[in-house]
């Protein structure tokens, strides 16, 4: 998994389709989501650590994305 696409794809498998509109938004919702799918046991360990991983850098980046503007 190397990009926020690929967890949408992810999430899709689950039926779960995330668009609120604010990309940051979008982002932490994935989050809860996966961790969701992780506590259910849907999802294994390595694919939700590289899942949230991922996430949480693209939630940096919007955030100091956001503080530049």
């Amino acid at each position: 998994m190397k990009t926020v696409y690929d967890v949408q794809q992810l999430l899709k498998k689950f039926g779960i389709i995330i668009y609120v509109g604010n990309r940051l938004a979008d982002l932490e919702l994935m989050e809860m989501e996966i961790l969701e799918l992780y506590k259910t046991q849907l999802i294994p360990k390595d694919i939700f650590s590289n899942a949230l991983l991922l996430l949480r850098m693209e939630i940096e980046k919007e955030k100091t994305r956001g503080k530049r503007e």
